[in-house]
């Protein structure tokens, strides 16, 4: 039943999250609203996480070397791994975070509350299209970002030694 009403859920917020509105509000509303969600529930849960599969991403500064986080949907890829996207609301700016992963490919995520240690490969041009098509299974018409941003989204897919996967699971 939570399975059926959460895809249903997704088929109704989907084509929200693409509108105009939501790409000029959701960027300065989502952080805040992680912020307030991480207080509440000692970093347990994450907004977008009700809907999709969501992990904080902890890497280094590409320029800085500082420690950076920030909370991201994520799409299991099947094999234990998952593909992050580096839609950024479809802005034309590639996200730091993506920066940080290529200049830093060793990193950390927290998914439901536990820390795991992950490696980022770039999604190759060859294997991009699947990996769209992966995502769009969860989240309808993602992709449309990347159309819009009039640049080509950065895929990675993060792997991890533990067992299990935290990336194993619901879709």
């Amino acid at each position: 039943m939570a399975g059926s009403l959460v895809r249903t859920l997704r088929r109704i917020l989907a084509p929200v999250s693409r509108t105009r509105w939501f790409r000029r509000v959701g960027p300065k509303a989502l952080p805040v609203a992680e912020r307030i969600l991480r207080r509440v529930t000692g970093g347990r849960l994450i907004v977008s996480g009700v809907l999709v599969p969501s992990l904080v991403l902890r890497s280094t500064g590409a320029k800085s070397g500082e420690p950076r986080s920030v909370e991201l949907m994520y799409t299991p890829d099947g094999a234990g791994g998952a593909i992050v996207a580096g839609t950024s609301f479809a802005r034309a700016q590639h996200p730091a975070w993506t920066a940080n992963l290529a200049a830093h490919p060793d990193a950390e995520v927290v998914v439901r509350g536990r820390a795991y240690r992950v490696r980022a490969d770039r999604i190759p041009e060859a294997d991009r299209d699947a990996a769209w098509a992966r995502i769009g299974r969860q989240w309808p018409g993602y992709r449309q970002y990347e159309r819009d941003s009039g640049r080509e989204v950065r895929l990675f897919r993060l792997t991890t030694d533990a067992e299990p996967s935290p990336f194993d699971g619901r879709l």
